[in-house]
C-alpha cells in the first residue's frame, strides 16, 4: 500500500514544479516502484518475470515543434533511441538535432517501413538488423531479457486507447521502442517518442500486441491494419 508520506511528498513536489496532474497516478506508481521494488523471479520458461532497459528518451519533436518533418519523425526517433542505447550515449539537444538531420536526409518520404528503417540504420551506423515476423509476447520478452530493445511499428489509434497524450486520437502510423515488461501487471514499458510524457510509458500486453502493424504495402497509412505484424531489432 502507498504510504501517506509518499503521496504528500509527491504532491508537494508536483506543486513546486507545476507538474502535469493528469499524469499523477503514473508518477506515484513509479515512485513506489523505486522506493520499494518487488524482487524479480525466474519463471518456468526461463525468463524473468520482469525486466527493464534504461536509456535516453528521444522525443519525436525535440524542440516541441510539430510541423514537418517532426510530425512524422517517429521512425527516426525510434532509431535514435536504440542507437543511443547501443552506443551508451546521453545526447544533448544539439547532438540530437544533428543526428536527426542525418537520419532525415536518408529518408525519401515521411513514412517508411521497418525494412527501410533497418537499411538506414545499417548505412549510417553499421548495425545488423533482424525483422521478427508475427512476434509473440514471449518472443519480445526473450529479446528484452537479453537487454535488446525492440522497435515497434504500430497503429497509433490503437495505442490511443491507453495513451491520451496523443492528439487527434493518435497517429495512423507510429513507431516506438519497447524497453521492458512486467508479467505481474501484464504491461510493456516503452519509450513512446510521440509525446513529451512518453519516457517509460506503460501499455498493456493486449493493446501493444494489437497495435503492431508495419507501414502498409498500399502506402496508405489509413490502411495500417493491413500492414504486417513485424518488429525490428538493431544489433551492434
Amino acid at each position: 500500500m502507498i504510504s501517506a508520506k509518499i503521496i504528500i511528498l509527491l504532491l508537494a513536489s508536483c506543486l513546486l514544479s507545476a507538474c502535469n496532474t493528469q499524469d499523477l497516478p503514473r508518477q506515484i506508481e513509479n515512485i513506489v516502484e523505486t522506493v520499494a521494488p518487488k524482487p524479480t523471479f525466474i519463471k518456468s520458461d526461463g525468463l524473468p518475470d520482469k525486466h527493464l532497459i534504461s536509456t535516453a528518451f528521444v522525443p519525436q519533436a525535440p524542440q516541441k515543434l510539430w510541423d514537418q518533418p517532426w510530425q512524422d519523425a517517429c521512425e527516426e526517433a525510434a532509431i535514435l533511441t536504440v542507437h543511443y542505447y547501443l552506443e551508451r550515449e546521453t545526447p544533448d539537444l544539439a547532438t540530437m538535432l544533428n543526428d536527426y538531420e542525418d537520419l532525415l536526409a536518408s529518408s525519401t518520404t515521411h513514412d517508411i517501413n521497418i525494412e527501410d528503417m533497418g537499411k538506414i540504420a545499417t548505412d549510417l551506423y553499421g548495425y545488423q538488423t533482424k525483422i521478427v515476423e508475427d512476434p509473440t509476447i514471449k518472443d519480445l520478452k526473450a529479446y528484452l531479457a537479453k537487454d535488446i530493445p525492440i522497435i515497434i511499428p504500430a497503429n497509433g489509434k490503437t495505442l490511443y486507447k491507453e495513451n491520451k497524450h496523443f492528439k487527434s486520437g493518435g497517429p495512423w502510423y507510429h513507431n516506438l521502442v519497447i524497453l521492458g515488461y512486467d508479467d505481474g501487471k501484464s504491461q510493456f514499458t516503452v519509450h513512446d517518442v510521440g509525446t513529451q510524457f512518453g519516457a517509460y510509458f506503460k501499455y498493456s500486453y493486449t493493446t501493444l500486441m494489437e497495435s503492431i502493424h508495419d507501414f502498409p504495402a498500399t502506402g496508405i497509412k489509413e490502411e495500417i491494419n493491413t500492414g504486417q505484424k513485424r518488429v525490428l531489432i538493431l544489433l551492434k
